[in-house]
Formats: structure tokens, C-alpha cells, sequence
């Protein structure tokens, strides 16, 4: 049966995945690769439930693993002394009888397993019901076998047990090659001081402080540091009381699934930086400009409104100047992609046209532009009777003229009136003559006009299309995938591995050590 928290391990998991398959290859390959495995070892995981608790038990060369691992499993299994440099295989002993599937997925040969017998717990083989003890290679190892077998195994267990002993404890291999990359995986990790016999009493309390330190500067707060003698036997029996804890809380296997996919989801969020503010409307309006100049459409509207105007002529609108189309779609990329990480800046050049297709559907868009050049519907009518009235208002003015010179005999008043009637019919020519040029003004401007509405409109329909819409398709996918990450983090830091017996750290170790009353309480107290 699947549990509330197998089940929000799940949905977080397939948060990450949807985020991993939506953002494909515009994340970087170190990024891709380390959510996918963690996507695909957290499915396993699930897949084998939480029923089981693996520990690990990882250090370097002399830390004294396998001693340990003896000491803890009360068998003497695992390799030791001169024979630990040289197999680069894990050994497991198992407190359960099922545990073979998951030893399987671990990789664990079948020739390392032992499966702890009851009778050598006694009343306590319940208390470590499930648990799964590895001992790992020594990461230091000359051999680089040995450290990819480390590197392999680390990822898959639920408790890591860092051994290290008083020689080495501050080796920079350790903290920069492994405890730092463990940085949110707290609450399942646990440092071992072993050897701690080698060192007088007086310095043991330095010994573990400047270890505490050291942890602290790796960026692991509140790792529990035990200090432990596998040849004395001191310090095991709180081993193994951690590991009772381990088993004890079923979801030390979903903390580190779930420490996974937080430091997953982390990487992946580093590659999609939160929202910059960016408008589709606002990021076209600043390139409309450049492409209309660039189309020459306001003087192919002024040469229409002439057209009109003057009653002949028909522009035609050329092909935007490539180099301006061209810089155009540069600014826009530069602006829109300013806060993306190269894959999607890589993205969001391939999603919007390029600046032979962009010219190609601007001039194509600009052909759909009316570039009508006719007049008036009234204009012709006018003309032909401006030049009737002028015809008829000369004629008619000159036959008065002679009729008032005596020149042409006519009573009177019709002289006058003739006269009259010319320089009335002439002054109808002047009037209709401006009518109409006010009318093929009017015209001509409105024309203008339209060209450069419909042009612009025409120009801003192609930015949209090529350019705007693909834009916001790419950040609205990667506002999705931030989203997606976002949901497969962790909402709630996991209890550290000794939340329920409140074990001490390195500076508290003195009070506890004492024996006294108050040390008592400080390790019996729950957080």
C-alpha cells in the first residue's frame, strides 16, 4: 500500500520529471543528468517501499570501516587490515530476510551479503528490524575503481555513516569531494569520530569541536558527531542506538529520497530564474518603429496622398532593408532573453523567425496593404463642370463685355445681365475647381493615413506572430518548469537523523559525557 508520504514523494517526483521532459535540451547536460538520476533512482527507490533502512558506512583508508561495520553487525564479515585496499565491492549484512531485491538494485554481489541471524540479537533484533548495513570502498583509494563504486552507491542509501578517524578527519578529499555536495541531507547523515582511544581524553573534546567546525563550514548544521572506538567497543553501543532511531522512523529512507529531490529540483531551478517582467504588447511596440522605417511605409503613404492629390502616380512598396530587419530581431532577442541561462537563450532564438523569413513575411504581409490612388467619386463630375461653368462664363462674359462696349447690339438690360451671368458662371468654375481640390486633399490624406494604419498593422501582426508569440510560448514554458521544481522541493526541512533521542553535538558532548543529571536530560529530551 502506497503511504501519504510514498505518495508526496511521488507527486514531487513527477513534478521533477514533467520539468526535466518540458525543458529537454535547454538545460545545461551536468544539470539534465543529475535530475534525471535523481527522477530515476528516487522511482526505484519508492518502488522497493520504505520497509527497509539502508546505512552506509563510507571514509577513507585507516578510518576504520570495516571494524565498525564488525563491531555494529557483531560478525566478522567484512574486510579488514590488509585486505580492505584491495576489492572495490560493498559488503551488506541484512536484519531482514527480504532484502535481496533492494541488495540487487544496490549492486551489491551476492557473495557480500549476510543476513543477520536473531539469535545473536537476541531481545534487541527487533529494534533493527529492516536495516540494511553497507560497507562501502575506501573513497580515498588508490584505485579509481574504489571511488566509483563509492560515487555510485552514495545517491542510492538512505543513512550515510561518515567514518573518519583523528588523522584525517580534516582531509580536503572528504569535505570538498563529498561532505559538501551533501549540503540539505542532514537529516540523514551522521559523522563517526572513531579511533578516538589514540587520542588522550584531554583533547578528544577539541578533536570533535574543530569537527563540528569544519561541518559548519561545509555548509552541515546539525550533523551529530559520535565519537566511537571499534577496538574498545566505546562509543558502539550509540551507534547502534542511532541505527535503532534510523529504523525506527520510516521515513529516513523518504528524508533522502526526498534530500534528492530537493537538491534536484535546486539545480534545476538555477536554470530558470524567476520572472522578469516582460509584456508581449510592450516588447512589439518597442520594435514597431524600427521595422515600419525600415519598411519605408510612411513614404509610400505620402507618395499615395500625392497620387490622390494629383490624380496620378501608383507607389508600390518595396522590401524592408535587410540589415534593419535583421537588428531588429537581435535587440528583441537580447532583450527577451537578457535573464535566461544559454540553453533557453539558445531556445528562443531557434522559436522565432530569423531575419530572411521575418523580411519575407513582413513584405508578404505589406502586399494586403490597400495603395488606392483614386479620386473622388465626385471628382470627375466636378471637373466636367468646373470647365462648363469656365466654357460658358467666358463665353457669356466676353458677349457682355461687347454688349456694354457697343461692340454687340443688345437691349438693354441684357447686356448686364450676360455679363452678369458670365462672371457668376465663372466664379461657379472657381468655387467647384477648389471644391474639388479640397476634396482630393481631404482624400489624399485620409489615404495616407490608411496606408500607414494598415501597414503598421500589417507590420505588427508579423512581429506578433514570428516573434512575440514564440517568445511567450518559450518563457511560458520556462515559467512552468520553475513552477514544476518549485512543487518538488521540500515544503518542510526533515527532523535531523537524532530529532527523536536529542543525541548531543560536539560542544555538548562534555555535559553528556559526565554522566551527571543534566546530561541525562540534554539526551533523553525530545526536539
Amino acid at each position: 500500500m502506497t503511504t501519504s508520504h510514498d505518495a508526496t514523494l511521488q507527486a514531487r517526483t513527477d513534478a521533477l520529471a514533467s520539468a526535466l521532459e518540458l525543458a529537454g535540451p535547454r538545460l545545461d547536460g551536468a544539470t539534465a543528468r543529475r535530475v534525471g538520476a535523481a527522477v530515476e533512482g528516487v522511482r526505484q527507490r519508492l518502488a522497493l517501499g520504505v520497509d527497509h533502512t539502508v546505512v552506509a558506512l563510507a571514509g577513507g583508508t585507516g578510518s576504520g570501516k570495516s571494524s565498525l561495520f564488525n563491531k555494529v553487525s557483531r560478525l566478522t564479515f567484512a574486510d579488514v587490515g590488509v585486505k580492505r585496499p584491495t576489492t572495490a565491492r560493498v559488503t551488506a549484512c541484512s536484519w531482514s530476510a527480504q532484502a535481496d531485491p533492494l541488495l540487487d538494485w544496490i549492486g551489491v554481489d551476492r557473495e557480500r551479503r549476510i543476513a543477520h541471524s536473531e539469535d545473536l540479537e537476541g531481545d534487541g533484533a527487533g529494534a533493527l528490524s529492516g536495516l540494511v548495513l553497507l560497507d562501502l570502498p575506501d573513497h580515498d583509494s588508490v584505485e579509481p575503481a574504489h571511488r566509483e563504486v563509492v560515487d555510485r552507491v552514495l545517491p542510492l542509501v538512505d543513512l550515510l555513516v561518515w567514518v573518519v578517524d583523528p588523522q584525517k578527519y580534516a582531509d580536503d578529499a572528504l569535505h570538498s569531494g563529498y561532505l559538501r555536495a551533501q549540503v540539505g541531507s542532514e537529516s540523514s547523515m551522521v559523522v563517526l569520530l572513531n579511533q578516538v582511544d589514540t587520542v588522550p581524553e584531554t583533547q578528544r573534546e577539541n578533536l570533535v569541536e574543530d569537527l563540528d567546525r569544519l561541518l559548519a563550514d561545509d555548509g552541515l548544521e546539525g550533523v551529530h558527531v559520535q565519537p566511537v572506538s571499534a577496538r574498545t567497543g566505546e562509543g558502539v553501543s550509540r551507534v547502534r542506538e542511532i541505527l535503532e532511531e534510523a529504523c525506527e522512523r520510516r521515513s529516513v529512507a523518504a528524508g533522502r529520497a526526498a534530500a534528492e529531490l530537493d537538491a534536484a529540483a535546486l539545480a534545476l531551478l538555477a536554470q530558470v530564474p524567476a520572472d522578469t517582467p516582460w509584456q508581449l504588447d510592450a516588447a512589439v511596440d518597442r520594435e514597431l518603429e524600427p521595422v515600419v522605417v525600415a519598411t519605408g511605409l510612411d513614404q509610400v503613404a505620402n507618395q499615395v496622398g500625392a497620387a490622390v492629390r494629383n490624380g496620378y502616380g501608383a507607389p508600390e512598396l518595396p522590401a524592408p532593408d535587410r540589415d534593419a530587419i535583421a537588428l531588429s530581431r537581435a535587440r528583441w532577442l537580447t532583450r527577451a532573453g537578457a535573464p535566461l541561462r544559454p540553453g533557453w537563450q539558445r531556445s528562443l532564438a531557434e522559436s522565432v523567425a530569423g531575419a530572411d523569413a521575418l523580411r519575407a513575411d513582413v513584405t508578404a504581409a505589406l502586399r494586403d496593404v490597400d495603395l488606392d490612388v483614386r479620386g473622388p467619386a465626385s471628382s470627375r463630375a466636378l471637373r466636367r463642370a468646373s470647365w462648363v461653368c469656365l466654357g460658358l462664363g467666358v463665353v457669356l462674359a466676353v458677349v457682355g463685355i461687347l454688349a456694354l462696349t457697343g461692340v454687340l447690339a443688345l437691349d438693354d438690360p441684357w447686356g448686364i445681365v450676360v455679363a452678369a451671368g458670365g462672371g457668376l458662371l465663372l466664379v461657379a468654375a472657381g468655387a467647384l475647381a477648389v471644391t474639388r481640390s479640397s476634396l482630393r486633399k481631404r482624400l489624399a490624406a485620409r489615404r495616407a493615413a490608411q496606408v500607414r494604419e494598415q501597414g503598421r498593422a500589417a507590420v505588427r501582426g508579423v512581429l506578433v506572430a514570428r516573434l512575440g508569440e514564440p517568445t511567450q510560448r518559450v518563457l511560458a514554458e520556462q515559467r512552468q518548469v520553475r513552477e514544476l521544481a518549485l512543487s518538488a522541493r521540500e515544503e518542510q526541512s526533515a527532523r535531523p537523523l537524532t530529532g527523536a533521542l536529542r543525541l548531543p553535538t560536539g560542544a555538548e558532548l562534555p555535559a553528556s559525557s559526565t554522566g551527571s543529571a543534566a546530561g541525562q536530560d540534554t539526551a533523553g529530551a525530545t526536539v
